[in-house]
């Protein structure tokens, strides 16, 4: 590559390799002959030792230095003369420097041609410098130009979206201003019943709350529409007002099933919405119109029901039916108490009587049943609910449930059947929950109004009855018989006709008065057995009065009601009484011997009876020889006493379960040692033998 530039270059580059290598030799030479010249020549300056500045801690350190170093261990430790080692060494560097000198000429001209090449690179780079330069230069512009395009794209796409906001919201409100021809024509043209007609409608509404809320923006556009929505607005209220008041005048006509037209108008309940936000005079002339009328509907068929009614109540000839439920509870059965309500017309042609709390049921579930569903229709049509629902309920309703309250409260005036009275409360009772469960309040006020007729009337006649008994006079009721009297068995009904309606609702002030009431016929019955002269006659009257309150309070009260434990434990009483009773003229003497003998012998005084003999004799004898007979004629006498023949029996096993208990005391007491040696002992009946012999007595029914 050398020999390319210089033979490039021509003569003037040899010329100049030439010179450049005649210059290195004549540096070469000259400082050889610096180096021949004698040393005094040499200045050192601040290395001269010779001079006075020179400091000898300072040598010292140098002279430790250099003979830490390894080269002077190595000749120290060979004992080399260091004179003639240095002069060695001397010799040895100028060689080297000699054959040093040799190779840059020998290379002298290679150096010459690398440094042509070095400056030929040179002046390459230059040009590549310059051309980056230029390169940097066009690739500035180039940036400055992207960011002005950059800012650029950035401003347009600003004014694009700008631009599109506008045309969205121009587009929409052009859209909301113009009134299509559809529009037009279906709303001047079709039937308010058609689809295309209510749908059209809700883009008419639209239109005039849009052109609503730009007139209070002051927006010029909207004058341009105004007259034309509101001669539609105005076509569209005629036709809606029209068509309603046609639905509600056909509710008048006679035999009209009005939920029909009802249900018609819950379909176009969007009607009343448009003329409540448009036109709201025209929206109150329907409201009222409604309103009246629905009124006059409501009123006239339910008075014209109520006093259908009335004509298949059946009259009271006998004041027991008062005290009796018989079939009456059945009004509360969840079968009969949501049925079917009762047709007059259909009853008096069958010859049918209902009691009145069967009537009551019937008008009061049809008013349940209409209420429930002109509340749901008010609420949903007219967009009402809470106290304006309420309201408007009560201008339709009110009316025909004051008629309703005026009835009752001239029925319950005059009553005395305490059981329809109960019977009606808990219809009611029942009426408010299914009211609750549907969450319709509307009824609520009645049901509370009906309550506070009906239970102050219930209270006053349970308390007549109770003090009617207190004053009953026993002497004042005729010959008395042992039979069951007809006042205990008209209190045993009506008792377990309250307590078996009270049993779903519980009342404690009925309770109460039950209370109150039992203890007054409880009264009665002491006071009438006391008309008996005899103890066994006033036992058989009280035992036969007790067991059929009883048998009738189980029909229907619960087992472990306060009057059934009550009656329960006055029977087991009088009944346990009267066993005695039966026993004392048969066999009184050994049941006061044995009674006798047990309380001596509970005080180990036994040993007084030991001269008895005579009496027990008599009694072993007299028992043995009379027993059966005297059963026979304790258990006929018995089973004749009690008109219960259940309850007879039971007395009967009683008796004779009592007096095997005394003959097998009877036996105790002779088996004790004072009575060991009596010869009387051996007539004893055998107590197995007696059981069985009495089990032949005992009554099968």
């Amino acid at each position: 590559m050398a020999e390319a530039v210089v033979t490039g270059t021509g003569c003037s580059d040899v010329n100049t390799a030439v010179n450049s290598t005649a210059n290195a030799m004549a540096y070469l030479q000259d400082e050889m002959r610096h180096e021949s010249e004698p040393a005094s020549a040499l200045n050192l300056g601040d290395l001269d030792i010779t001079t006075d500045e020179f400091i000898l801690d300072e040598v010292d350190i140098h002279i430790q230095a250099n003979l830490e170093d390894d080269l002077v261990k190595e000749a120290l430790k060979t004992g080399v003369d260091l004179r003639q080692y240095s002069k060695q060494v001397e010799t040895e560097l100028q060689r080297i420097e000699q054959a040093s000198i040799k190779d840059y000429i020998k290379e002298s001209q290679n150096i010459a041609s690398l440094h042509n090449q070095i400056t030929a690179c040179d002046s390459i780079l230059e040009r590549m410098e310059g051309m980056l330069s230029g390169f940097q230069s066009d690739l500035s512009s180039i940036s400055s130009e992207i960011q002005t395009l950059q800012q650029q794209s950035v401003s347009m796409n600003v004014r694009l979206k700008n631009r599109q906001a506008v045309r969205s919201q121009l587009s929409q409100l052009v859209d909301e201003l113009v009134v299509p021809g559809a529009m037009i024509s279906v709303i001047l043209e079709c039937a308010v019943t058609e689809q295309e007609f209510l749908e059209q409608l809700h883009e008419l509404n639209n239109k005039i709350n849009f052109a609503k809320e730009l007139s209070f923006r002051e927006t010029l556009a909207c004058s341009d529409i105004q007259d034309i929505v509101d001669r539609l607005k105005i076509k569209a209220v005629t036709k809606i007002r029209e068509f309603i008041l046609q639905k509600i005048y056909s509710f008048r006509k006679p035999m009209t099933n009005y939920q029909i037209p009802q249900n018609t108008l819950l379909k176009y309940r969007f009607f009343y919405q448009f003329l409540l936000a448009n036109e709201r005079q025209v929206a109150k002339e329907i409201r009222d119109e409604y309103v009246d009328t629905m009124s006059k509907i409501y009123y006239s068929y339910f008075k014209s029901y109520g006093g259908r009614l009335l004509k298949v109540q059946p009259s009271l000839k006998s004041r027991n039916t008062i005290f009796t439920l018989g079939q009456r509870g059945g009004v509360l059965s969840p079968a009969e108490l949501e049925g079917p309500i009762l047709i007059p017309h259909t009853a008096q042609r069958g010859d049918c009587r209902y009691p009145y709390e069967t009537l009551f049921r019937s008008q009061h579930y049809a008013l349940l049943d209409n209420g429930c569903r002109e509340f749901l229709f008010l609420s949903d049509f007219f967009m009402v609910a809470g106290n304006s629902a309420l309201d408007l309920f009560n201008c339709i309703m009110g009316k025909t449930l004051s008629m309703f309250l005026k009835s009752m409260s001239t029925y319950v005036s005059d009553c005395y059947d305490s059981i329809a009275v109960f019977l009606c409360i808990h219809v009611i009772l029942r009426f408010r929950a299914i009211t609750a469960k549907r969450n319709i309040p509307a009824l609520d006020k009645y049901w509370e109004a009906v309550l506070e007729l009906l239970w102050p009337r219930f209270d006053l006649i349970l308390e007549l009855n109770i003090q009617s008994i207190r004053n009953t006079d026993p002497q004042k009721l005729g010959v008395l018989d042992t039979r069951p009297h007809y006042i205990t068995r008209r209190y045993a009904e009506f008792s377990s006709a309250i307590v078996s309606i009270n049993q779903t609702f519980p009342n404690e002030r009925t309770h109460t008065l039950l209370g109150q009431l039992q203890v007054e016929v409880e009264h009665f019955v002491l006071k009438m057995a006391a008309e008996f002269p005899s103890r066994r006659d006033q036992l058989i009257f009280l035992i036969n009065n007790y067991d059929m309150m009883l048998s009738v309070l189980m029909e229907r009260a619960a087992d472990d009601s306060k009057e059934v434990e009550g009656f329960q434990q006055l029977l087991l009483a009088r009944t346990q009484e009267f066993i005695e009773e039966i026993l004392s003229p048969p066999f009184g003497g050994m049941i006061a011997f044995v009674k006798e003998s047990e309380a001596l012998m509970e005080k180990g005084q036994l040993d007084r009876l030991k001269n008895e003999e005579a009496r027990i004799t008599q009694l072993v004898r007299g028992f043995s020889s009379s027993w059966k007979q005297s059963v026979e004629a304790l258990s006929q006498d018995v089973m004749r006493s009690f008109t219960n023949f259940k309850n007879g029996t039971g007395i009967i096993q009683g008796a004779l379960t009592q007096l095997i208990q005394y003959y097998h005391g009877f036996h105790k007491i002779l088996s004790q040692p004072v009575f060991r040696g009596l010869a009387v002992r051996s007539e004893l009946i055998n107590l197995h033998h007696l059981m069985v012999e009495v089990k032949k007595h005992k009554p099968n029914f």
